[in-house]
């Protein structure tokens, strides 16, 4: 705005006392200052209100108007109430520098200049910027001209002195604008906003974290890649990304929240571009996928490989392992707020595919073009995700002063452990997965939703792809039968016979403990005989009598007797491994 607006504003009261000839200059902000040198805290185009606290004598007039001018801003407005009229030596001070000068009647308080200035410095700047915008979406809609979108971050924070940044909806920056978000920070922000996008509330949300107010813009993705008109909010709430801005919205003007929707619009155009990329990996995951699933032979699988391989891992000089990772989101409830659907509506493959591919980028990298090496597939209700690692060379031998000994191992003695780090290993792990994500997730799961995810050991050639699905799959399973709205399971965890135990059906597992525990569970009832205790205890010491007795604080021939009593009652041989295997398996389930 300009000045000459401010003098025509009879509601500011002010009164021209030098200066005509500047009345074009630009306002780009207002301070208050009674500050004898306030130079550190201006910036150019200021319009400074003043008390005259600052002013002693005539000599300490132009001093100040000298850094005032100095400092380019755009005009003085000097209040009457302190010292009725305004002192001679100002208004000559002012002509000297060429500064308008402006006196503010003792009516007008400063607050009510600095409120109108800045609401019309706002509005000028969101036009301009909206048309910024406008111009920037054109530009992406037909090409990557327009700079992506921490150019019109950039705008909001230099015009609207707004912070912002683009997040996926695990809370991993995109984009943004000056210095990055912290993680933690992120994740609860995306968290706030997947709860509120599950209430079926229209953005944007507010959410107050870590003592500050942030309002989020959910990013519809309209594009090529999107849903259709979504029937359930539970199809893309996984998926959409967010914008968030370190303000609180709820009393902006609508000028200033079009301008907002206009930059979700315009991140939706490169989230449709990047989405896009992502076609070539999804189709050699499903191809490779297919293969694999009908048994094709590992020469073939092998060939499709290698043309996969130079997508994923670009520059890579040796072949990769690859890992497989199974994922599948399950919904339970049917209807929430914002969506009439039921479950069996809601396709859960492509909600886990857009989701596996969010949760396999590294959380340190930033930027969605960490994403590059990730293909995901689906089939039916699972995603699953091909992952190819770089292969860990081989440790060199270690050695004292460079010198091996004849077999070509070193002699070690003397050298310390730390002279020879370890190569880092590059494998996957389910709960390394999931740590940074289970919190948003939660969120966005509500109470009827679950992720599972499973995750295979690293594999060396097309060979092994079948059993790392298969080994993926059980993985997933496993973590199926765990409590939790996200859960993980990976491969070192199916060693254990004790995890095969969730899959058995309910009825059976009814039916084998109650053969075996219900008459030693009645007798102890009956006889307070501790039979359950004691064949727990006899187990756990794997069979030795002096061991179990010594647990139990008992003689051994009184273990003798209730060991005794125990095969009585069940027909069975706890001296037989069969049937100790049978017990130990009847007290896990039940």
């Amino acid at each position: 705005m300009r000045l000459r607006a401010l003098l025509e504003t009879d509601a500011l009261g002010l009164r021209l006392l030098g200066g005509e000839d500047e009345l074009d200059r630009t306002v780009r902000g207002v301070m208050t200052t009674d500050l004898r040198d306030p130079s550190r805290y201006l910036s150019g185009g200021e319009l400074v209100l003043t008390g005259l606290a600052w002013r002693r004598d005539a000599s300490d007039s132009e001093p100040f108007v000298r850094i005032l001018a100095g400092a380019g801003v755009a005009g003085l407005a000097a209040g009457e109430a302190e010292l009725g009229d305004i002192p001679a030596d100002l208004v000559e001070a002012c002509v000297q520098h060429r500064l308008p000068l402006f006196a503010v009647n003792e009516t007008v308080a400063f607050a009510t200049i600095t409120e109108h200035v800045v609401r019309q410095v706002s509005g000028e700047r969101a036009g301009d910027l909206a048309a910024v915008v406008d111009r920037h979406r054109r530009l992406m809609t037909s090409g990557p001209a327009g700079g992506g979108p921490e150019v019109v971050l950039d705008l909001l924070t230099s015009d609207l002195d707004l912070r912002a940044w683009v997040l996926s909806p695990t809370g991993r920056q995109i984009a943004g604008a000056g210095a990055p978000l912290p993680a933690p920070l992120g994740a609860a922000l995306a968290g706030h906003h997947l709860a509120a996008t599950r209430t079926g509330r229209r953005g944007p949300y507010r959410a107050a974290v870590a003592g500050s107010t942030y309002s989020l813009f959910p990013i519809r993705n309209a594009g090529r890649g999107a849903v259709p008109a979504a029937r359930d909010v539970r199809e893309s709430v996984l998926s959409d990304w967010l914008l968030a801005v370190e303000a609180d919205a709820s009393d902006w003007p609508a000028a200033r929240l079009d301008l907002l929707q206009g930059v979700t619009q315009l991140i939706a155009v490169e989230r449709d571009r990047r989405d896009a990329a992502r076609t070539v990996r999804r189709r050699l995951a499903q191809e490779v996928l297919e293969l694999v699933q009908a048994g094709a032979a590992p020469a073939e699988i092998a060939a499709r490989l290698r043309v996969a391989a130079p997508v994923l891992l670009p520059g890579l000089g040796v072949a990769p392992q690859w890992q497989v990772v199974v994922a599948r989101v399950d919904w339970t409830a049917a209807g929430t707020a914002g969506g009439a659907g039921v479950p069996g509506d809601i396709a859960g493959g492509p909600v886990a595919q857009a989701l596996l591919e969010e949760i396999l980028v590294d959380p340190a990298v930033s930027g969605p073009d960490s994403a590059d090496r990730i293909a995901v597939a689906h089939t039916g209700e699972e995603a699953i995700a091909l992952v190819p690692l770089p292969a860990v060379p081989a440790p060199l031998p270690e050695t004292v002063d460079g010198l091996t000994d004849n077999a070509g191992t070193a002699d070690t003695a003397e050298a310390p452990a730390a002279e020879a780090p370890a190569a880092q290993d590059p494998a996957l792990h389910a709960d390394a997965l999931l740590a940074s994500v289970r919190e948003p997730l939660s969120a966005g799961l509500a109470d009827d939703g679950r992720l599972t995810l499973g995750v295979s050991a690293a594999v060396h050639s097309a060979e092994g792809l079948r059993g790392a699905l298969e080994e993926a799959r059980h993985a997933r399973r496993v973590a199926a039968a765990r409590p939790g709205r996200v859960c993980a399971a990976g491969h070192h965890e199916l060693a254990s016979h004790v995890l095969l135990l969730p899959f058995v059906p309910d009825d059976v597992r009814r039916a084998f403990t109650a053969r075996l525990l219900d008459p030693l569970r009645d007798y102890d009832r009956r006889h307070r005989a501790e039979l359950i205790e004691t064949l727990e205890a006899f187990l756990d010491c794997d069979g030795s009598w002096t061991r179990c007795a010594a647990r139990l604080h008992l003689h051994v021939n009184t273990l003798r007797y209730r060991v005794g009593r125990i095969e009585q009652l069940t027909g069975r041989d706890l001296s037989r491994l069969e049937d100790k295997l049978d017990f130990f398996l009847a007290l896990r389930m039940s």
